[in-house]
């Protein structure tokens, strides 16, 4: 049975990114602003860091930092939108170094107390139709030279409405003799469906993932593999997963449960760093900030890889990231492989891909 669906405010979501309910997809045309949007702008982001932030010392700090600015007169001569949200978003980076952490700017007017948690069944719908439009991140399934299944994962959709096209995927991978999963593209998206996804590669035992802890609610939610899911597992099937800079937010969580886990072999870049969920508040008619109102908390590290990034076990550049997995993939397939036409078939494919 899959999970019911909830655009939580508080995803493990790329903050940054057009890929969640209410997100601008395209760059938004710019608004003149005055001395009384900006007073609302930096007073409002002022309250909200204070009351929701993860880290209460750190929003102390931004919000006195901005504050401070404010008096200086340093935002007056800012009469753009899009510059103010910037602006604003680098001072507080400055001090938070928090990649989710971001002022952003809406075209459309934000109605009034409008946070992700309280969508409207129009925009659910539309989120839905987003999503499916873009297969709900599965860019591509395949079958490499020499039984490498190959997945291209572009973003972690909910598993309510993405659970099916994941078994199908799964599925799919599941003859193979080890499986890449290619996160060089992937800026986040829902740790349900991080928890999804990473239960196919695990017995029906559950393991811990991760944790994550939310100041507003001084609660802490517990991510574990689940019991049951339709189809078959891949439990002993080597994993390989590409990572790039550009890896992010819950793409990241993935990679660095399986590294804590000794699931996986990272091959690539060192990723971007964001470990801070959120939500985005409204601080202006046109004006929202996203919070980062919790932290993931790794149940064997004990922290994350905010600000850090998760670390490759293979470092290479993204660009040769595919081809390092593929001839590593091969090489143990032939090393441990029972299976002689498997050992075989691998054998060729390394020969043709050293050519």
């Amino acid at each position: 049975m899959l999970p019911t669906l909830h655009l939580q405010a508080t995803a493990l979501a790329l903050a940054v990114s057009a890929t969640t309910v209410g997100a601008a997809i395209a760059a938004p045309s710019d608004m003149t602003v005055d001395a009384a949007i900006r007073k609302e702008v930096i007073s409002n982001t002022v309250q909200y860091l204070k009351a929701d932030y993860v880290f209460p010392d750190v929003a102390t700090k931004m919000a006195a930092d901005l504050q401070a600015r404010q008096k200086r007169g340093e935002y007056d001569q800012i009469v753009s939108a899009l510059r103010l949200a910037e602006q604003l978003t680098t001072d507080m980076q400055a001090i938070s170094h928090d990649k989710h952490l971001r002022v952003r700017y809406r075209e459309e007017a934000i109605a009034e107390d409008k946070v992700e948690d309280d969508e409207s069944p129009e925009e659910i719908a539309r989120y839905e139709r987003e999503a499916k439009g873009r297969n709900y991140g599965f860019r591509k399934v395949e079958m490499l030279d020499g039984n490498i299944g190959y997945l291209r994962l572009d973003n972690f959709e909910e598993p309510a409405i993405a659970g099916p096209t994941a078994t199908a995927a799964m599925t799919f991978l599941s003859s193979a003799s080890a499986v890449i999963i290619d996160l060089r593209s992937n800026g986040g998206g829902s740790p349900e469906m991080v928890q999804w996804l990473t239960s196919y590669l695990f017995s029906p035992t559950p393991v811990h993932l991760n944790d994550l802890y939310y100041r507003p609610q001084n609660a802490t939610t517990q991510y574990w593999t689940h019991a049951y899911v339709p189809g078959p597992r891949l439990s002993n099937t080597p994993v390989y997963v590409l990572t790039a800079k550009r890896t992010f937010s819950a793409a990241e969580e993935f990679s660095y449960n399986l590294k804590n886990l000794k699931r996986a072999t990272l091959v690539g870049e060192t990723t971007g760093g964001g470990a801070h969920p959120g939500r985005n508040y409204r601080v202006q008619a046109h004006f929202q900030v996203f919070v980062a109102t919790g932290r993931a908390i790794n149940p064997i590290s004990k922290t994350n890889w905010e600000g850090s990034g998760v670390t490759p076990d293979v470092a290479v550049t993204a660009t040769d990231a595919l081809t390092t997995a593929h001839k590593l993939a091969l090489e143990a397939t032939i090393k441990n492989s029972q299976d002689a036409d498997n050992r075989k078939r691998a054998e060729t494919a390394l020969a043709k891909l050293a050519q």
